[in-house]
């Protein structure tokens, strides 16, 4: 039987031969690597069947420092997400510039997006830890900037430098924790990264709303510094496995250019871009049939076309392979994801809208009031992720999230303002329950059923549709919300003007409406968050779909028994 380093040198030449005539002038260019030794057992009664299982991975305090501190590193660029909200009023009000509000939250998604799939590029090409540690210094760069902002356009350009560092960390994240750790233990430690990075993206409003009332919002993004820090001081002393060739002579920028594909990426951030704004000005700063959303979608219609026959014409060495979008696990985890962080955030913001609004409590309180559904998300994150590594299979859990969450988000749709307690913290724990037991399975997919080389790619297209799906739902939910207020404040409370409910805010406008008029206007809240949680429901009930998908396979270890000669 042949040794695991011949078999990877014979994989190596059999793909070179296998590459397309026309990249011949791609491999001309592009500058020799070196691939990582495997290291083999010394018995060969048991082996695995795949060469590239063959590996030295972390143990011990090593691995758990590994996977302890990508864990924060993930969990601060969620919270990075969500803490920005409740502190978007102190900021408008110190800077005077109510009309930059929606670019605070705006830039830094535009550039995260629109950079996404060029970091899993970049982690196919490049050490692994390096390379996280570059965007995670140009996160921590960006939350400096913002936390010494003298101005609004400071705040801005601060916070996409930020969008751009947090580009390439939960991707790079799980590349590093898929280098460190064996294929069928992978499940368990990705479900304890996602479960509690989500915390973050939950509680982000809670600590926001905190430190802007008790200290200052500055400290929203000083709080990035020490965890980034530990991070970056932890992975320095630590050598991660490199499962991938690494470079052992300088780039070219011919060979930078052509590798990478920067070409591609100059055409996918503008189509990006163009869409993500159209949602995002679409029902707000503009009307849907506006002629700048409707330009802003053609040019992402036309920009999408341009760009995949680019990408087609790439091939293997395309920043997104054609190859790679045609395999059905891929765009079914992609999809899956796309519906289930879409239904997520709608739940996370407007679930805290209807406990200030309809039930009158206080932000801390509202955060304190959704409890049931983080540690209830949590609980079943880690327990699938563990059950998935020990049974082998993903794709019963994907199946049972979609078909919890979904139940569990429509019996929100019922909320009333006289919901009791033990009905709302029960509904909660279903609908969270189910969002976690699927949180991570998209991702288990990706690792176990595309090459070892294109993993990285795979996680950053998972990434760029989580980051679209809660851009894409909450847009529809804007617009939903928007329009079933007036039409609910027109039957519940008739001499009631909208444009100031509207104005006053969720949590302000019982400061405003006359008393005889509350009760209707508060119906008319709860009336309008029920259609909300409607979208969450039928987004979930979505992911039973692509969950299919994502293919029925045993991710174990499977060994094979030889006959010593």
């Amino acid at each position: 039987m042949e040794k695991p380093d011949q078999l990877l040198e014979s994989s190596r030449k059999l793909s070179s031969s296998e590459m397309d005539d026309g990249s011949k002038t791609e491999r001309s260019i592009s500058p020799p690597f070196e691939q990582i030794p495997v290291k083999s057992e010394k018995s060969i009664k048991n082996t695995e069947t795949s060469a590239a299982e063959e590996w030295v991975y972390l143990t011990g305090f090593k691995l758990w420092a590994v996977i302890g501190v990508v864990t924060v590193a993930c969990f601060i660029l969620l919270l990075d997400t969500a803490i920005i909200a409740t502190a978007i009023p102190k900021i408008t009000s110190d800077f005077h510039s109510l009309n930059d509000v929606g670019w605070y939250g705006s830039s830094y998604l535009l550039a995260s997006a629109a950079l996404t799939p060029m970091a899993g590029k970049i982690y196919t090409r490049y050490n692994s830890k390096w390379s996280f540690l570059s965007f995670l210094g140009v996160f921590e760069l960006g939350s400096l900037l913002c936390a010494l902002a003298k101005d609004a356009k400071m705040l801005i350009v601060a916070r996409a430098i930020a969008g751009l560092g947090s580009s390439g960390l939960i991707n790079g994240a799980l590349t590093i924790i898929a280098n460190s750790i064996p294929l069928e233990k992978r499940a368990a430690s990705t479900g304890f990264l996602m479960a509690f990075a989500q915390m973050g993206l939950l509680l982000g409003p809670v600590i926001g709303g905190a430190l802007t009332q008790h200290v200052s919002w500055r400290w929203c993004f000083w709080i990035n510094l020490p965890a980034g820090a530990l991070t970056a001081a932890i992975l320095l002393l630590i050598q991660i496995p490199q499962r991938i060739a690494v470079r052992t002579k300088k780039s070219t920028w011919q060979s930078f250019i052509m590798e990478l594909d920067i070409p591609g990426f100059f055409l996918f951030a503008p189509t990006t871009i163009m869409l993500l704004l159209a949602l995002q000005w679409g029902g707000t700063k503009y009307a849907w049939s506006s002629a700048t959303i409707i330009g802003l979608f053609c040019g992402f219609a036309a920009n999408t076309v341009v760009f995949c026959i680019w990408e087609k014409s790439r091939g293997e060495m395309a920043m997104i392979p054609w190859s790679m979008i045609k395999q059905r696990v891929v765009w079914c985890s992609c999809l899956l994801m796309l519906f289930f962080f879409g239904a997520n955030l709608i739940i996370s913001y407007y679930l805290a809208i209807y406990f200030q609004a309809v039930k009158g409590v206080s932000p801390t309180t509202s955060g304190v009031n959704f409890l049931p559904s983080i540690l209830s998300q949590m609980f079943m994150a880690i327990t699938s992720g563990v059950l998935v590594g020990k049974l082998g299979y993903y794709l019963p859990w994907a199946v049972i999230s979609s078909v919890f969450s979904s139940l569990g988000h429509g019996l929100i749709s019922t909320f009333t303002p006289t919901t009791t307690t033990g009905v709302w913290i029960g509904y909660q724990i279903i609908g969270g329950a189910g969002r976690g037991a699927g949180l991570q399975m998209p991702i288990i997919a990706i690792q176990n059923c595309i090459p070892q080389e294109q993993v990285s790619i795979g996680m950053s297209l998972v990434a760029f549709a989580q980051t679209l799906g809660g851009s894409l739902f909450l847009a529809f939910a804007q617009t939903c919300f928007s329009g079933a207020l007036p039409k609910s404040l027109a039957t519940h409370a008739p001499g009631v003007s909208h444009t100031l409910v509207e104005q006053a805010g969720a949590s302000g406008f019982r400061e405003v409406i006359p008393k005889e008029s509350l009760a209707g206007v508060i119906e008319a809240y709860n009336d309008s968050l029920n259609q909300v949680f409607y979208i969450a429901a039928a987004a979930s009930a979505a992911c039973f779909i692509f969950a299919w998908g994502m293919g029925w396979k045993d991710i174990r270890k499977k060994k094979i028994v030889e006959v010593a000669a």
